[in-house]
């Protein structure tokens, strides 16, 4: 088993309800285990600022899959939930990305881990903040990272 971090990213329909089934789908799949879920947050769009807010998350799977698998996986559960992709960082229904997987270092056209952006993006570190308080990335802690983008991008805990 390895322990692996996905980012879940919804601003079109209902942002919780796409987020919900996209972890129900998630850990029905019988490659993924022991899922754990950072709470909802509300997230100012990133690159085209010209849409709605984002609700975000982060979950922790424990998984048998290997990367391409659990990146298929997703790219299923997208498409699924109505995913399109036809504008870069454009809104959309779901989005799904493997930010970690176990220390695995992955550097494909079609799969990056880390997640190239990992450490520029409130969204994703403030839920990995909340799940693994004191995780430690190569540029430097999870808290101190979480610091330096914080004054630049709007980020709030989701209230229903």
């Amino acid at each position: 088993m390895t322990r692996a971090y996905i980012g879940l990213g919804s601003n079109l329909g209902n942002r919780e309800e796409n987020l919900c089934q996209a972890l129900q789908r998630l850990t029905a799949h019988p490659g993924i285990q022991a899922c754990r879920c950072a709470s909802l947050y509300e997230t100012a769009p990133w690159g085209n600022t010209q849409q709605d807010w984002f609700l975000n998350t982060v979950a922790e799977v424990e998984t048998t899959l290997t990367p391409g698998e659990l990146l298929q996986v997703l790219q299923e559960i997208e498409k699924a939930l109505g995913r399109t992709r036809t504008v870069k960082w454009g809104p959309r229904t779901l989005d799904l990305d493997i930010l970690l997987y176990g220390e695995e270092k992955i550097d494909l056209p079609d799969l990056q881990i880390p997640h190239p952006r990992l450490t520029e993006r409130a969204f994703v570190l403030a839920p990995l903040a909340e799940l693994q308080p004191d995780m430690t990335l190569p540029q430097g802690s999870i808290q101190d990272l979480l610091a330096q983008v914080l004054p630049e991008q709007e980020i709030r805990l989701y209230q229903r």
